[in-house]
């Protein structure tokens, strides 16, 4: 096929990606067939499983606002996919024009589209980055160029520390992020799970977890867990859906049975 201007001479636009997929799913414009094809035979067998992830898109839009307007003005997205339209950095800066955003993830196809949908951008940057390494994700010139962490920060870790498994320690894991945080500081969280997991997590888990890792179904307590040390804020953890809903929370109409938790809590003065 013909490459489009946007597309990245370095990027496979003939061999699906899991980035792009995703991009499809949550309305980006960053995708080709392949990627559509592979999207509807998943969507086929899951139907909900698309339905969730811009569920947890529509979340982490609300969760930079409703951050913006408590006073954050950068925020560090780790695991962010393509920073496809009507992201985190347009939220923000829709309601803090002077806000930072930084996002990384481990793919590279990820990366690249990210790198040409910010081309022109400079209040944003995405660069190749590794959930494990966070002192790599600390000193990368891109967060240098655009975080001061000696000032508070919004962190993100949406829909990735399901890919983390127990014996990983994903608390400890975070703790290695938090503790570069300032108090004042936020950590939004959105993650797999329900307190009954649905019939349709298995097959979910097969046809998604096959491309990237296995996901990992954690309960309501597991998930609330992760934010020791942080004071959650309200409505606490909910699914993605009725987290601080708005018009656009739940456009497929999954309600309160979302099997996509989600929470921000507060770094306090100790």
């Amino acid at each position: 096929m013909e490459r489009p201007s946007w597309a990245p001479a370095d990027v496979d636009i003939e061999t699906p990606s899991i980035a792009r997929v995703y991009d499809y799913w949550v309305g980006g414009t960053h995708n080709f067939e392949v990627d559509r094809a592979v999207a509807r035979q998943v969507e086929e067998a899951n139907p909900a499983l698309p339905k969730t992830f811009r569920a947890n898109r529509a979340f982490l839009r609300r969760a930079g606002r409703e951050l913006a307007g408590l006073g954050i003005r950068q925020f560090l997205d780790v695991g962010s996919g393509i920073p496809a339209e009507h992201n985190v950095h347009d939220a923000v800066f829709a309601a803090a024009p002077d806000s930072k955003v930084v996002y990384t993830d481990i793919d590279p196809v990820a990366v690249a589209h990210g790198r040409a949908i910010l081309a022109d951008e400079p209040r944003a940057a995405i660069f190749q980055g590794d959930l494990y390494k966070p002192k790599d994700i600390f000193e990368a010139p891109d967060t240098a160029r655009l975080i001061d962490f000696d000032q508070p920060v919004g962190l993100i870790l949406g829909a990735v520390l399901h890919f983390v498994p127990e014996e990983n320690d994903p608390l400890a894991l975070i703790r290695q992020f938090t503790d570069r945080l300032v108090p004042g500081s936020y950590l939004v969280l959105s993650h797999a799970g329900a307190d009954e997991v649905p019939q349709a997590a298995p097959n979910v888990a097969k046809s998604y977890g096959g491309a990237v890792s296995e996901v990992i179904w954690r309960s309501t307590d597991q998930f609330t867990a992760l934010f020791e040390g942080f004071q959650l804020i309200a409505p606490g953890v909910t699914p993605v859906t009725v987290w601080r809903p708005d018009a656009d929370a739940d456009v497929d109409g999954l309600g309160a049975g979302a099997p996509m938790l989600a929470g921000a809590a507060l770094k306090p003065v100790v």
